[in-house]
């Protein structure tokens, strides 16, 4: 059976990176542009984000130091278009003041930490959740972790592969569980999953020009859903 769904994943994929290609993400000049950019992004979406992040740059502020240097409310002020700026802004500070107290703001420090402990570590930051955490962890720090969103669960559960009631940490394990341990994989598996929630698999789905859609039958998936959450 997990050969099975190995398959199945594994095409998935090869179907999403056929119609999207590559998606190289994600974006960012440095990984602590990553570290800033996977905080802004919650609750918002990524072109208000992009806006944030260059206020951030115009005024050469995208390093631990310089945001812990300059006013909370003059940080709110240019990460105001994501949305939530006060907290944040606030938010911001608190993750700075980790990377430099544990680190000195040289992330490369944090290469012979093991994954879980910074990932504890990360959750016991106010406002920081697991998918935040993992985004960090996978994008920026180039740990194999799988992040799940809602696009996850969404495409995934319309596929009838996960249930809708399915908690973050048991989708998770179900894809490290299923496949291969390898991090460009994690990495661009995630976002293609992105874009097809963004472009196919949306609120009101485009069935019919998804890459999906031979293999995404919303009409009999009960069987699916047995198979691949191992319960057959």
């Amino acid at each position: 059976m997990a050969n099975k769904t190995l398959e199945t994943l594994i095409n998935i994929y090869l179907r999403l990176n056929s119609h999207f290609g590559h998606r190289n993400w994600w974006p960012g000049d440095t990984p602590f542009e990553v570290i800033i950019g996977a905080i802004l992004t919650q609750n918002t979406s990524w072109k208000n984000v992009e806006s944030a992040i260059y206020n951030l740059k115009t005024d050469d502020l995208l390093t631990a130091e310089r945001i812990l240097s300059i006013s909370t409310e003059r940080l709110a002020e240019l990460v105001r278009p994501s949305g939530y700026y006060n907290q944040k802004a606030a938010r911001l500070k608190v993750v700075c003041r980790y990377f430099i107290d544990r680190c000195g703001a040289e992330l490369d420090k944090l290469d012979t930490i093991p994954t879980a402990v910074l990932r504890e570590e990360l959750l016991s930051i106010n406002g920081i959740g697991p998918e935040t955490a993992d985004s960090i962890l996978l994008y920026a720090l180039n740990r194999t972790v799988f992040v799940v969103d809602a696009y996850t669960k969404r495409v995934f559960n319309r596929m009838g592969i996960i249930d809708e009631k399915t908690d973050y940490y048991d989708i998770q394990q179900f894809f490290l569980d299923n496949l291969n341990h390898d991090h460009e994989l994690f990495n661009d598996y995630h976002a293609q999953l992105v874009a097809l929630g963004k472009n196919y698999c949306k609120t009101k789905p485009v069935c019919d020009k998804c890459p999906l859609t031979e293999i995404c039958d919303f009409g009999s998936q009960t069987g699916k859903v047995q198979l691949f959450m191992g319960k057959a």
